[in-house]
């Protein structure tokens, strides 16, 4: 018999609702960790050969190393999710970016922390694919908005988190060690997730689907990534990846300069100033994140995005050129910059699903996803480069990384209007 699994109970979504969210919530926290540290364990780390233009370099070199594990982790781990179910690969990335992130409290040497954030980078590009498809297969389609713009929300609040934890225990050149111990603790998530949590029933279906031996059955695709990158799917998932990627580059390379910047001025003046402007930044991040699906279903997935980009471009330059760290107007800006180009985290779970069947949905949001993290390691390592020649002015790099965001403006016009579009399940 190849009966059709029964839908997941009420209780049965919220779990997976909850341990998605999860999931993500340590994401951020992963994600918001080097910003917040990367000066203080280059410091330790580096000694007396420690300066200001060597801490933004080694920050650049952390950031691209994580992205560049989150793209391969996103394809590789999303590609997973297709072939052994999302939640125990959900429960694998999580496994990864925690163990890896504890074994960061032992290091001694930047080269040492350098690898290991290529392995937590696996992890974090992991789980976003897993966890979108996951909930998506869950939720029923009038829902959608709602747990995608959760879904979003739930990676900056993990960055609050870790900035509010931040504020009470101060990270510092003599006590960081601390922060990387406390990132190992979500493996126990990562258990409980492939142990206990149950599987999407319309990915059982369409495996179930894809075994039948009666005429008509859907064939199972041997190989996600070739069918993804040949017709008919090959221009969405370049279009997938073109969305998905500007959002990336520009909160990596733009964006997070903010936090040593703050640490540069503001540090000297009050030792949690660092935390206290990634706490802002998040906040208004995990609006922004709740709010993107919503707007995005009310105007259309196109101008929506357009309208995002157009914001975004013209708040990251307002953040680096109008203001600086310690003055009134700095963190109210910061909240805005968060709040607005956060909304493509919402816009994105929303949207990149809809583009892809269920058999390759995993793998196709991972692509279009953590593709655009290696543009983002590239744009990263570039705006070190610049950095350096800018005489470690960082001002200058934010300012020139944010056109990254102007990008979007004109990449969203080829993408299709799936605004009516049902989720197939």
């Amino acid at each position: 018999m190849n009966a059709t699994p029964a839908p997941l109970s009420r209780g049965g979504r919220y779990a997976v609702l909850a341990a998605a969210f999860g999931a993500l919530l340590f994401d951020g926290f992963e994600l918001g960790l080097m910003p917040l540290a990367s000066l203080s364990v280059s410091k330790d780390l580096l000694g007396p050969a420690y300066t200001q233009t060597l801490g933004g370099d080694w920050f650049a070199r952390f950031t691209a190393s994580l992205m560049l594990g989150a793209a391969i982790g996103g394809i590789v781990l999303g590609s997973l999710g297709d072939r052994i179910g999302r939640a125990r690969a959900m429960g694998v990335s999580i496994l990864f970016y925690s163990l890896f992130a504890g074994l960061g409290a032992w290091v001694r040497t930047q080269e040492q922390m350098l690898v290991l954030r290529f392995f937590v980078g696996l992890g974090v590009g992991g789980v976003w694919p897993n966890a979108v498809a996951l909930v998506a297969e869950s939720w029923p389609d009038k829902a959608r908005p709602t747990v995608a713009g959760l879904m979003g929300a739930a990676i900056n609040a993990g960055i609050l988190l870790l900035s509010q934890i931040a504020q009470v225990w101060s990270v510092t050149a003599d006590s960081w060690r601390w922060l990387f111990k406390l990132a190992g603790l979500p493996a126990a998530l990562g258990l409980a997730v492939i142990f206990l949590l149950p599987e999407s029933r319309a990915w059982l279906a369409s495996r179930k689907a894809a075994a039948a031996d009666g005429p008509g059955a859907p064939k199972k695709p041997t190989a996600p990534l070739r069918e993804l990158f040949r017709p008919p799917l090959l221009r969405i998932t370049l279009v997938g990846i073109m969305l998905g990627s500007i959002p990336l580059v520009g909160a990596w390379a733009a964006s997070k300069w903010m936090i040593p910047w703050a640490d540069k001025i503001g540090g000297a003046v009050q030792a949690d100033y660092k935390a206290m402007t990634q706490g802002w930044w998040a906040f208004g991040a995990i609006l922004g994140s709740l709010a993107g699906a919503q707007i995005a279903s009310l105007v259309g997935r196109r101008l929506s995005y357009f309208l995002i980009s157009l914001g975004s471009v013209s708040l990251t330059i307002a953040m680096f050129q109008l203001t600086a760290p310690l003055q009134a107007s700095f963190l109210p800006i910061v909240f805005a910059q968060g709040f607005v180009a956060t909304l493509f985290f919402g816009w994105l779970p929303l949207y990149l699903p809809e583009l892809f069947p269920t058999h390759v949905r995993a793998t196709g949001s991972g692509i279009s996803y953590n593709v655009g993290r290696f543009a983002t390691a590239a744009g990263v390592l570039a705006a070190g480069v610049v950095f350096t020649a800018l005489g470690g002015s960082y001002p200058a790099v934010g300012t020139a990384a944010a056109l990254i965001y102007g990008l979007g403006v004109f990449a969203i016009w080829f993408a299709p209007e799936t605004s009516k579009q049902s989720l197939g399940k």
